[in-house]
């Protein structure tokens, strides 16, 4: 099942559709206790990338650990499964370190676990991109911080650095489309230039505002006062 509560709120409903559709999948495939055992195939069978894993951790919709399974944060309300029909997970150690928050009846990381010798379980939150998180043990919190901090290639070249939040904002103000044309520009510009900028996503905004500028100005006008865009600037 699928409760409405979860997929019409605003949250879910501005994500790219690719990472919509990759939770719907995640949805099909968990146990009944809501952990994915294999979240990487599922990825490849749908051509989902890793920022739409990235982009679903970091909204907090799934819960990622370090062995590469991951689960369901809304799971209890999306299902809510007969006893006598449950079949527990195979997950035991990772769900030891999961609580239920019985208002909301959502899963979190249980703060208060922590291992016997005081330093970080092999068992905890997925380590995602090239950050090191250090030795600290990882909340929720710390999780988004991550994610905030992990920056990924985009383009043919693999040349246009984005963190996941600033793709997702790209997409979410200017659309798919326009977005992979704008990291296209960027990227062979990047490549024929060997020109560098401080903020890729700075960059792209300033792009857009100008190609949204050039679109409203007559094309009379315009060629009067500029024949070509010069986007070295």
């Amino acid at each position: 099942m699928i409760s409405d509560k979860v997929i019409k709120t605003d949250s879910f409903m501005e994500m790219p559709h690719s990472t919509k559709n990759l939770y719907f999948y995640l949805m099909i495939d968990a146990d009944d206790d809501g952990f994915v055992s294999n979240p990487k195939t599922i990825m490849r069978m749908i051509n989902a990338v890793d920022d739409d894993y990235k982009i679903l951790a970091g909204k907090k919709f799934i819960i990622p650990f370090e062995n590469g399974i991951c689960v369901i944060k809304h799971w209890l309300i999306h299902n809510l499964i007969r006893a006598d029909r449950k079949v527990d997970t195979q997950w035991v150690d990772e769900k030891k370190l999961l609580e239920i928050d019985e208002s909301t009846q959502k899963y979190s990381l249980n703060k208060g676990l922590q291992p016997s010798d005081n330093q970080v379980t092999t068992k905890c939150p997925h380590r995602l991109g090239k950050v090191s998180i250090g030795k600290d043990r990882l909340g929720e919190n710390s999780i988004v911080e991550v994610l905030e901090a992990t920056v990924s290639k985009y383009g043919e070249f693999s040349n246009v650095k984005l963190t996941p939040t600033e793709y997702l904002n790209l997409k979410e103000r200017f659309g798919d489309n326009n977005t992979d044309l704008l990291i296209e520009e960027l990227g062979s510009y990047l490549e024929s230039t060997g020109k560098r900028y401080k903020s890729h996503y700075a960059t792209l905004l300033n792009w857009a505002k100008r190609k949204i500028q050039e679109s409203r100005t007559p094309k009379n006008s315009y060629q009067q006062n500029k024949t070509t865009a010069d986007f070295s600037k």
